[in-house]
């Protein structure tokens, strides 16, 4: 019983190989197949998750099913993982290599209709991302943008955007002023 547990029936060497080579495959895909992957997940997207993660599996394991050899193919996929972010963070190119580079969607409040249809978004997509971050719709904004790790970034028009505090405190403090100096005006007459 102990054997099946831990007595792993293929190389070390075997098991990372195989492990590092998925990973890298699947990283080359999913940057393939685009930053659409890595945002909002629809339901088909959501399955070929699932299927993907099902079907590398056994590209993963080999003929092994024991504990040391699933537990080494996971330390072996988070030490991959946790090396080429870090490389990432050091070298641009690797980065850019990666991670992609933001795609415009719509711009002065009008829709990029080339760059939705090659990510494969409806702009009832993007609408839903304006509508959540402050916007009514695509007229609304000044830049919209999906970023390498699939977030939708809007930029509203100035028109658009809403008053923080500090705005309101700054408007405050210049009527405050404005009120004073009316006062002195007036006190001179």
């Amino acid at each position: 019983m102990w054997h099946d547990l831990f007595g792993m029936g293929v190389p070390v060497a075997d098991k990372v190989i195989r492990s590092a080579a998925v990973f890298l495959v699947v990283v080359v895909l999913l940057r393939v197949a685009g930053k659409r992957e890595l945002a909002q997940l629809n339901g088909f997207d959501f399955v070929v998750m699932l299927l993907l993660s099902n079907v590398v599996q056994n590209a993963v394991i080999g003929p092994d099913d024991s504990l040391t050899g699933g537990v080494l193919g996971a330390v072996v996929l988070l030490a991959l993982n946790a090396a080429l972010v870090r490389a990432a963070l050091f070298l641009p190119w690797l980065s850019g290599l990666v991670h992609g580079r933001a795609s415009v969607l719509a711009e002065d409040g009008t829709y990029r209709r080339r760059t939705l249809l090659r990510l494969g978004l409806r702009p009832g997509d993007v609408d839903e991302a304006i509508q959540e971050q402050g916007g009514d719709d695509v007229a609304d904004t000044r830049l919209v943008t999906l970023e390498p790790g699939g977030a939708v970034v809007v930029r509203l028009r100035d028109a658009e955007q809403s008053a923080s505090a500090g705005d309101v405190a700054d408007l405050r403090a210049r009527l405050e002023r404005i009120e004073r100096h009316l006062e002195r005006l007036a006190g001179q007459h």
